[in-house]
């Protein structure tokens, strides 16, 4: 078989007593991640506004990056050329490379998905390409990715049965072959388990793969439509299934509360888009809860956006002149804001685990849950 594992020494250092939050960390070509952990996303090797430094400043820890939009644009000539993407983009850090399994579900209408994988025409030029899961792992390898996901079909909510029947064993498939390639040494490779909101399918992605021993294993295909509760239940149930001794995933997750919901349930690693975006449009989040700086009522207000919150944008400057920035079309605020809410995330998870390391992690998520809807 594959490389996994070769690099990959999981450790955990705690589990709170009181329920299943957990700390840990393991090893990475590029260094150390430490869970809980939570990794803005860096989708064409860039997280959208901030630059690497911004990121320091944000105490970011590890990227998602993806490897379909990747491989279309700049192209993995320029991105080897480069020395890798590291090199490209300037980060220093561990970054992890979706297979594009989701993109392949967002962009239905360019692709068509067989038993082999996928083919599909580029959503820049219209090009046809295809991807599967030993052509999936090369592209990522060549990019330069720490931790490889496996290709896999996710499908939209609701689904029929049969459906995500059907998505699960092609899901099965595709990571029996992307387990038997041999990968350069030290890159790790994650598998991700499909199913829907079907338990029985959930259950078997998830024991198959874990006979496969991969370094590590997600949930993928939530978020995609469901009720936020049935999300919450479809993950716990998900991670029943899966090793103690693995890092587990929860991709495309999320707001605070989904972030604190799933560690509370064993979750250890996330990405979302939302801090970024959030932050490109107005709204920031605080200890308080979100706020939108374009309302009229911070035209005068000269607080900083959240008085607890240690980053650069709100040591700086006020609710006003962000708002004032908005509305004048200047980049600045669309930095300071994604600035501000990727370290109130990142601020977020340094609390989680302090409060799981010293056993109060159900007290840390009542107390903020009700000061967070205030």
């Amino acid at each position: 078989m594959g490389n996994c594992g070769e690099a990959m020494d999981f450790k955990i250092l705690h589990k709170d007593k009181n329920c299943r939050a957990r700390t840990g960390k393991f090893n990475t070509l590029h260094g150390e991640i430490c869970t809980p952990i939570f990794m803005p996303v860096a989708t064409q090797g860039t997280v959208k506004a901030l630059a690497p430094v911004w990121l320091d400043e944000a105490r970011v820890e590890a990227l998602l990056s993806n490897a379909y939009h990747l491989y279309l644009r700049p192209g993995l000539d320029i991105i080897s050329k480069a020395g890798g993407l590291h090199k490209f983009m300037n980060w220093p850090g561990p970054i992890i490379t979706d297979s594009g399994g989701y993109q392949v579900f967002s962009l239905a209408l360019l692709r068509k998905i067989t038993d082999e994988g996928v083919n599909f025409q580029s959503h820049i030029n219209g090009d046809s390409h295809f991807i599967g899961p030993k052509e999936c792992l090369r592209i990522q390898e060549a990019i330069g990715s720490d931790i490889c996901m496996v290709l896999d079909e996710c499908v939209a909510y609701p689904c029929p049965y049969e459906k995500a029947k059907l998505a699960v064993e092609r899901t099965l498939n595709w990571a029996k072959t992307a387990r038997a390639l041999k990968l350069s040494k030290g890159r790790q490779i994650f598998a991700i388990v499909q199913g829907s909101t079907f338990q029985e399918l959930r259950k078997s992605c998830a024991q198959e793969l874990v006979k496969l021993d991969f370094d590590g294993y997600a949930v993928g295909g939530v978020s995609v439509g469901e009720p936020t509760q049935l999300i919450y239940d479809i993950v716990s149930f998900t991670l029943n299934f899966l090793p103690q001794d693995k890092p587990r995933y929860v991709m495309g997750m999320g707001t605070p509360q989904d972030i604190i919901e799933n560690i509370g349930q064993g979750a250890d690693m996330f990405d979302c888009i939302i801090p970024t975006r959030y932050g490109r449009t107005g709204t920031a989040f605080t200890c308080e809860g979100k706020i939108n700086l374009r309302n009229s009522i911070y035209a005068n207000d000269f607080n900083p956006v959240d008085s607890e919150c240690g980053c650069y944008g709100c040591r700086n400057f006020s609710r006003a002149y962000l708002r004032h920035l908005f509305y004048a079309n200047e980049i600045l605020g669309l930095e300071l804001l994604s600035l501000h809410n990727v370290y109130f995330y990142t601020d977020l998870i340094a609390k989680i685990r302090q409060a799981i390391e010293n056993d109060c992690f159900l007290q840390f998520k009542s107390a903020f849950l009700e000061r967070y809807k205030a």
